[in-house]
Order: C-alpha cells, then sequence, then structure tokens
C-alpha cells in the first residue's frame, strides 16, 4: 500500500453523471490488480474521510491509473472538478482482488451499472490465456457508455439495458442464464447492484460453476483499523476492506446484510 501525490492526466465526462479520471502513479500502479480499490483523499478539509473508488484499470508501462466513478454527493463533485495537472492523494492499492491466475479456462465477466468499473482490467488479465464472455448491463445507453473505453478485442460480448436503448432489452441475470445453458463455463466474476450479485451467485450456483462476487461495504478507513464494514460469512466476520472485496459467492452469508452494499463507492 502507497500514499502518493499523483498528478491528474485526464478527467472527463462519459456519460450522465459518469466521469472517467486518469492519473499518473510510479508507485502504486505497480503493485495494483483487478478488483482492489483505491482510497481517494478530497481537498475540503471538513470531509475527513477519503472516499473508496474500484479501480478501472492500470498501465503498468506508462505508470497510469484509470478510476471511472459516478458523481452522487460532495466528495466525488470534487473529483470532478480536478483538472489536468492537479494533484490527487491516493491511498491503496487495498483489498484482496479477483482471480486471475487461470488458463484455458471460460471465464464470464458479468459488471453491472457501476460494477463495470473493476471489469475492464479483469478482462485485459483473463483474456491472454483465456476465453472471456462478458456480460455488462445498465439502466440506459449513458450507463454503458464506458464500454467503448475497453478494449473487448477476442470477447464475445453481451449488452443488456433496462429501457433497450442499448443492446437487449433485460437484465445480466437471464443474458447469464443464456450464457450456461449453451457453453461449458469454468468462473463467473462480478460486480454490480447487490440483488444482481444474489441472482447472479445463485444462478452460477445452479450450475455448480464457482463464482466470485466484488463488495464495497461503507468504509471509513479502508485498512482493516475499524470495523465498519465488516460483514457476517460462514468463515467468520470479515472486513470488506482488507479481506475482500473480492469474495467466493458461497461463502457469503448475506451479499447486503444492511442494506448498504454497493460496488465502486461513489459517495
Amino acid at each position: 500500500m502507497f500514499l502518493e501525490d499523483c498528478k491528474v492526466l485526464e478527467n472527463y465526462q462519459v456519460g450522465d453523471n459518469y466521469y472517467l479520471m486518469k492519473i499518473e502513479s510510479k508507485k502504486a500502479s505497480q503493485e495494483s490488480k483487478a478488483g482492489q480499490f483505491f482510497m481517494l483523499k478530497v481537498k475540503n478539509e471538513m470531509r475527513i474521510l477519503r472516499r473508496p473508488i474500484s479501480l478501472h484499470y492500470v498501465d503498468k508501462d506508462k505508470n497510469i491509473l484509470e478510476f471511472y466513478y459516478e458523481v452522487k454527493g460532495s466528495g466525488t463533485k470534487e473529483f470532478r472538478d480536478l483538472k489536468e495537472n492537479d494533484t490527487l492523494n491516493i491511498q491503496g492499492p487495498l483489498g484482496t482482488g479477483f482471480t486471475t491466475d487461470v488458463r484455458e479456462k471460460t471465464c464470464v465477466v458479468i459488471g453491472g451499472g457501476m460494477g463495470i468499473a473493476p471489469t475492464k482490467l479483469l478482462i485485459d488479465n483473463l483474456k491472454k490465456e483465456n476465453k472471456v464472455i462478458f456480460i455488462a448491463g445498465g439502466r440506459d445507453k449513458g450507463a454503458v457508455e464506458i464500454l467503448k473505453n475497453i478494449d473487448l478485442e477476442n470477447v464475445e460480448v453481451h449488452i443488456t439495458t433496462d429501457d433497450g436503448s442499448v443492446g437487449e432489452k433485460g437484465n445480466v441475470v437471464s443474458a447469464l442464464e443464456k450464457v450456461l445453458e449453451n457453453k461449458k463455463v469454468d468462473m463467473v466474476q462480478t460486480c454490480g447492484p447487490h440483488k444482481m450479485m444474489e441472482a447472479v451467485a445463485e444462478t452460477a450456483g445452479k450450475k455448480d460453476v464457482f463464482c466470485e462476487i466484488s463488495l464495497e461495504e461503507r468504509m471509513a478507513c479502508g485498512i482493516k483499523a475499524c470495523v465498519g464494514c465488516s460483514i457476517k460469512t460462514l468463515d467468520g466476520m470479515k472486513k470488506v476492506c482488507h479481506d475482500g472485496p473480492v469474495f467466493d459467492s458461497k461463502i457469503i452469508v448475506d451479499v447486503d446484510p444492511a442494506e448498504k452494499v454497493g460496488c465502486s463507492c461513489s459517495k
């Protein structure tokens, strides 16, 4: 983990209230993995807590980190206003990421809404030695505009939207059901709204397919110093910031025990 002052390279609107920020990180970029997250510091000293944001992508050759985020509250409004050459203090990388050390497997990656955030790096890691099927879903066209920033060459892609404005009208769970009916799948990895992830895990479980889900409880510290992000699992109490955010879905007792789990927290 690093505390690092980073230069903002780009920060622009992707669609609706969704933004993509690229920063230069000479230290943290070299240790970052798919599924991990960072605690980003806001400028206003009245806002003491950092904001946890999922890692979207890392380019280790160019020392670049990418963050895809939604502007929802005062903290992310500050991130939105950052300009080229501004400085952003980051803490990370944090947490346990997705399983990527597999070969010759058929992997289904599912991102719903802001849960698309960690899929860019995950897909990039997996597709080098595996067959990757990507299922992405969102409310409407604006929610999936970020897909233009993801290299999907040699990836089987299924897009769903609630209103049918892009791809198939429907949801990622129905798309997953169709994939599992027609293909032998070795692993499912997902990030998105908690109800979606519950349904994905249940669907994968019916076919006895290993499934990883990425949780992000509301976090205060991000470094397991407090109990704010504790969840109940079959292996006892776990802290999402340290033991996760990625978990084997089979050990999770309740994906959203306090009705407060979200993916790619953007508060």
